[in-house]
């Protein structure tokens, strides 16, 4: 392999493959990205055998070929290399990679691109274009409620089901529920109900970044794998087997009592109470009490430690039905308040022991569609 490409071109390449490269390997070689020229182009591929990346990078082929390098190496070497050309040179059987650029002259061990595993290419099955800045949203909206422990594997992930023209997220840990909508140019093919990996999706939002150009999404027809696919990368993933919880009756259809505030308001104060709500195993107390006489309502906020003390915070709300109380983990409370923005937020609750439901609402508190956010309460003595 003998290959030329832009310092700046590559470097960029192995940072958006790197996302995939496992941690701890369990086999060497998925510690190494893969290099190997393809269609006058230089591809790059890493995988931890869940979730597979691909990049293309523009670069002058004079002889093709292929070769693995450790990928934390190559990549802190790259970044560090001066905005020039970068001459890539390895021997037909692969084990040394050879690297030029301007006045550095360096060589890395490198290991049999045979070994490399094959990462799938999904050309068949039912695919959906999104555009990437509405896909974007929906996942930094849900991702985050997924559980992290594998107890039950279904709830690592994210349960992707359509509706023709519509596409529902929703993840859940068995403490909260977060639902969001995606509407679709058109709909599928047929219908789609999988369960993608919450790891997956972070990675596929941060690597999508600002970038307008559409993403496609495909599923293989024994789906078992899901391709996502844009500007000259691709990412593939193992799907999660099993059925996901019917989450619908999660969400209460009446409440007794209805709050809106601002978010940002809402936002700050949670922050303050979760500093001393840290030392007094994470509880904020909320209380909402209606307005009288044409006054606004009152949202407090509270937190208290018995060895560090305590915090109250007072907004001015709009308060619907009877006044109630209900405490919340800080960190469930602060994770679902920061994927809001700014604006007007809604919640609704039937009793301080049952579910609380946030939902973002217009200024006129018209509940905006799309998304709805499900916390179960903490039990407190008052």
């Amino acid at each position: 392999m003998k290959v030329q490409v832009l310092q700046e071109n590559l470097q960029r390449g192995l940072a958006i493959v790197g996302r995939a490269v496992a941690t701890r390997a369990t086999i060497p070689i998925i510690s190494n990205v893969l290099l190997q020229t393809e269609e006058g182009k230089l591809r790059l591929a890493a995988t931890d055998l869940d979730i597979s990346i691909v990049a293309w990078v523009g670069a002058k082929v004079d002889e093709p070929g292929a070769t693995t390098v450790p990928a934390r190496l190559i990549n802190d070497f790259v970044a560090n290399l001066p905005a020039a050309t970068v001459s890539l040179e390895a021997p037909a059987s692969g084990r040394q990679l050879r690297i030029e650029c301007a006045r550095n002259d360096s060589t890395i061990n490198a290991m049999d691109p045979a070994d490399f595993p094959r990462i799938a290419e999904i050309r068949d099955g039912v695919a959906v274009k999104f555009d990437p800045k509405a896909l974007k949203r929906a996942i930094e909206r849900v991702e985050f409620a997924a559980a992290t422990d594998d107890s039950r594997p279904v709830l690592t992930g994210v349960h992707l089901k359509s509706d023709g023209p519509r596409l529902t997220l929703a993840a859940a840990d068995g403490f909260r529920l977060a639902v969001a909508d995606i509407q679709l140019e058109e709909s599928p093919a047929e219908a789609i109900e999988v369960i993608v990996p919450a790891r997956a999706l972070r990675e596929l939002s941060r690597l999508i970044g600002d970038s307008n150009l559409p993403v496609e999404m495909r599923i293989n027809p024994q789906r078992s794998q899901v391709l996502f696919e844009w500007d000259e990368v691709q990412m593939v993933a193992q799907l999660i087997q099993g059925t996901f919880p019917n989450y619908n009756q999660l969400i209460p259809a009446q409440f007794n009592t209805r709050m809106i505030v601002d978010v940002d308001e809402f936002k700050r104060e949670a922050r303050i109470a979760a500093i001393f709500a840290r030392d007094g195993s994470g509880i904020i107390r909320l209380i909402m009490t209606p307005g009288e006489g044409g006054m606004p309502g009152q949202l407090t906020i509270s937190a208290r430690a018995d060895e560090v003390g305590g915090n109250e915070g007072k907004l001015d709300a709009l308060v619907e039905g009877d006044a109630s109380r209900i405490a919340f983990n800080s960190r469930y409370l602060q994770d679902v308040l920061n994927v809001l923005g700014s604006g007007r937020v809604a919640l609704e609750m039937t009793s301080p022991s049952a579910q609380g439901v946030f939902r973002p609402v217009d200024e006129n508190g018209v509940p905006e569609p799309g998304y709805v956010h499900v916390v179960m309460p903490m039990f407190v003595q008052w």
